[in-house]
């Protein structure tokens, strides 16, 4: 008896464990810090909601507490107290307040519904962005400017951006908590989002709908800058990138033509056009980017070929269940489809990818 009398005790110890816990997490994902309107609307619902749940909470925890000592059974008391049959008063009130309270939250709650659910895509001003979601990568079109890019999306301050969310194979959802609420992208289909970032800065999306393997992988980031230097970047992307100069990058410029063209388009040196296919991501000004793959974060000078290196010794290392095939042939390795280059040949490949930049 003792013993489940000591298990017993425990419970409140886990109760409390696991409250600590649900405030554990990252603070770049998360809906409490809003960076733009939408984001501000949806928290100002979500403060409402819990501000009337925790009012209902306290006054029937009040009454609760009040009833059980004040009529609890006295010393000596043998008799059965007088037994209530109902009360039309008490009844009446205790279903209008409940009724009141939530025409409080339904009010701005329907408002903000109709209101964030806007189509922008006929808008002139709004930037029309088409979102791809991939296993495990997201693709980033901006339709009117003709530049496509992946994993880094950069937005202006102050406009509105108009999503068209799609699928190249199962459902995602995208989703920017400091900038808003999330959305799926649906296989077939184009579902409609926007936002708005209000400062410049970097803000981090992840996908939020199991879609495979590598889901919890599936990361992006949003880099919202002045419209001065949208501008700039939009032009970056469309002016051709240097030839490779140095012996190294050159063969790894023969390599990416030979084997990774097919899936990827990157800027053809001698052609001034963005040329390859459209299976992997747009390796357009790719180390100019924040990360390889996604996860692999470039902080250092010497991040970006030593993340290149660790993602072409074995991408299923690195992100499961991608569909690329390996670069070399690893045993053991998930993934049958094989490249074949040797270690001389992925340093090559890194320099020339090295390169891909316009800074």
């Amino acid at each position: 008896m003792r013993r489940w009398q000591s298990a017993w005790r425990l419970i409140p110890l886990f109760a409390v464990l696991t409250f600590v816990l649900t405030g554990c997490g990252l603070e770049n994902l998360t809906a409490l810090d809003p960076k733009g309107p939408v984001a501000e609307k949806q928290l100002s619902v979500i403060y409402l909601s819990l501000i009337v749940m925790i009012g209902v909470f306290a006054v029937v925890a009040i009454i609760y507490v009040y009833v059980l000592l004040r009529f609890r059974k006295r010393p000596g008391q043998t008799g059965i107290p007088k037994q209530v049959e109902g009360n039309h008063k008490l009844e009446i009130i205790w279903t209008v307040i409940p009724f009141l309270l939530l025409i409080v939250i339904a009010i701005p709650t329907v408002k903000y519904t109709f209101e964030l659910d806007k189509d922008y895509s006929k808008d002139p001003n709004a930037l029309q962005v088409k979102v791809t979601g991939h296993q495990f990568w997201w693709e980033f079109e901006y339709m009117n400017e003709k530049v496509t890019t992946a994993q880094d999306l950069i937005i202006p301050t102050g406009r509105t951006i108009a999503f068209h969310l799609e699928s190249a194979d199962v459902i995602h959802s995208f989703w920017v908590p400091t900038l808003g609420g999330k959305k799926d992208t649906n296989p077939g289909m184009t579902n409609m989002h926007y936002l708005k970032a209000d400062k410049v800065g970097t803000y981090y999306g992840k996908c939020a709908e199991l879609c495979g393997t590598s889901h919890a992988l599936m990361d992006f980031k949003v880099k919202a800058v002045t419209p001065e230097e949208f501008d700039r970047w939009i032009t970056s992307m469309k002016t051709p990138t240097a030839a490779a100069t140095s012996v190294q990058a050159q063969e790894g410029e023969k390599i990416f033509k030979d084997k990774c063209l097919a899936c990827h388009a990157i800027y053809n040196t001698q052609s001034k056009q963005v040329e390859g296919g459209k299976v992997g991501p747009n390796l357009v000004n790719y180390a100019d980017r924040s990360t390889v793959a996604g996860i692999l974060f470039n902080r250092e000078s010497g991040d970006l070929k030593n993340n290149l290196k660790k993602w072409l010794d074995d991408p299923q290392a690195v992100k499961p269940g991608n569909l690329m095939p390996n670069p070399k042939n690893v045993p053991g390795s998930k993934m049958e489809t094989s490249l074949d280059l040797n270690d001389q040949q992925i340093n090559a490949l890194v320099e020339y990818l090295a390169g891909q930049k316009q800074k």
